[in-house]
């Protein structure tokens, strides 16, 4: 009696690895919208009655959510790399959404202040962890641009707060603005607990390298290096690669671009409109300018990425900052006709959220996997020393009168520091075949491929 052969077992289709980038940029949206929405609610924090706040004491409570952000972005980062990045990602999320209903119901501004801070904690947390998450799951020739993608959810996300602040602001009151940023808890976190893999190269580097195998597998991604495994467990690899051969000084760098990419995009969010009605345009113009500046980054950036994963993130992370330089000097000028302008502002854009979503690539695939996220935590962190001195020192420049093209060329100075650390970011040797792998040498061999 013949027996029917078995049917083969159905080849299993790989899972999404497009859909884990979305879920990085639901997560990022939210710190996009927590940089707009302060700025859209201080008057009504001015004029809130019980609580009778003077505009230093607003700006000051402004600055807890980036103080908040700048520890957490370091810690946080740092715990990626040790306790893996899903569950740090869920817990980032889950507190900064708990904390904003908080920071809502505040019964005093102490208290709102508080929550604010440990707010900006969570979100901290939040940002390196998932541009080390879409590195990974992204093919080595669309690391810089899937990056520049999901990081578009910044600029989304302040374009939310603001269409919500213009919708919403006068009936939910600045409580309810704030409450909207409760949202992820039922709408992100649920989907990041069922669908959000761990990280590949934090299993491997755990020692766990068939799971790492098996995620590869199922997403379509690129093999680990071989080198990556039990023995670079998370700690003793981390600081071992960190502090070896030229790589304190390339974070020393990428920690000063940073500084200088948070400083136009701090600076520029906030001061941009004042600047232009300095400038003789009108308050109405001056939002739309606002506007403009989002959508280049976003347009802007999405096309530089491109090219920095074709030539390597290096010159077109220099160029993007040059370009936002030349185009403040241009705008200081005073004689650009309006068209000008509002090109001018684009570009603008694009050299300033657009530059740091290029140092945020640069970072992430400079490093190796079991650094990455400690890495980015670190220049993430160090950079929102620029977010506060732009917030601090814009109002002292604008108070200063110093005129238009000073103005205007004062911004160009961080442009020009961030092109200048960017392109002295010392070159490492990588194996050719693993992009992920990093050698940290004195001095890199003639024969070696070296990182852009």
């Amino acid at each position: 009696m013949a027996f029917p052969s078995p049917s083969p077992s159905p080849v299993r289709p790989p899972k999404s690895a497009a859909f884990v980038i979305f879920l990085c940029f639901l997560a990022i949206v939210f710190d996009g919208y927590d940089l707009v929405i302060y700025g859209a609610i201080v008057p009504r924090l001015l004029a809130y009655e019980p609580w009778r706040l003077t505009a230093v004491e607003t700006g000051a409570i402004g600055s807890y959510a980036l103080a908040g952000m700048f520890i957490g972005a370091i810690l946080i980062g740092y715990l990626t790399d040790i306790v893996g990045r899903r569950k740090v990602m869920m817990v980032s999320i889950a507190s900064f959404s708990v904390l904003m209903l908080l920071a809502a119901a505040a019964p005093t501004p102490e208290m709102f202040g508080l929550f604010r801070f440990l707010a900006g904690l969570g979100l901290g947390g939040v940002i390196p962890t998932a541009i080390a998450l879409t590195v990974e799951f992204s093919q080595s020739n669309r690391r810089n641009f899937n990056n520049a993608l999901m990081f578009s959810g910044y600029a989304v996300g302040g374009i939310l707060a603001a269409l919500l602040s213009l919708a919403f602001l006068s009936s939910f009151g600045f409580q309810g603005m704030l409450a909207l940023g409760g949202i992820p808890l039922v709408g992100v976190l649920p989907l990041l607990f069922k669908f959000l893999p761990e990280s590949p190269a934090y299993l491997a580097a755990k020692g766990e390298r068939v799971k790492a195998e098996r995620l590869i597998a199922d997403y379509g991604l690129e093999q680990l290096p071989p080198a990556l495994g039990q023995a670079d467990g998370p700690t003793a690899g981390r600081f071992r690669t960190l502090l070896t051969g030229r790589l304190p000084a390339a974070l020393v760098l990428f920690c000063l671009a940073g500084v200088c990419g948070q400083t136009l995009v701090y600076g520029l969010n906030t001061w941009l409109p004042q600047l232009m009605v300095i400038a003789k345009y009108s308050l109405a113009s001056s939002l739309t300018f606002l506007l403009t500046v989002n959508i280049g980054a976003v347009v802007g950036v999405l096309v530089s990425s491109r090219l920095a994963d074709r030539f390597g993130p290096r010159p077109v992370t220099a160029i993007s900052f040059a370009s936002s330089g030349v185009a403040l000097i241009l705008m200081g000028t005073g004689v650009m006709p309006l068209p000008a302008m509002y090109l001018l502002v684009a570009v603008v854009g694009f050299g300033s959220v657009g530059a740091q979503i290029l140092v945020n690539g640069f970072v992430a695939t400079y490093f190796p996997g079991a650094t990455r996220a400690t890495a980015l935590g670190i220049t993430l962190g160090i950079g929102r020393i620029g977010a506060v001195l732009a917030i601090s020192g814009g109002g002292v420049l604008i108070a200063a009168a110093l005129g238009t093209f000073i103005n205007f060329s004062v911004w160009a100075i961080a442009a020009v520091i961030g092109a200048a650390a960017v392109l002295t970011v010392p070159r490492l040797r990588t194996v050719p075949s693993s992009p992920d792998t990093v050698q940290a040498v004195a001095a890199p061999s003639p024969s070696v491929q070296a990182v852009p």
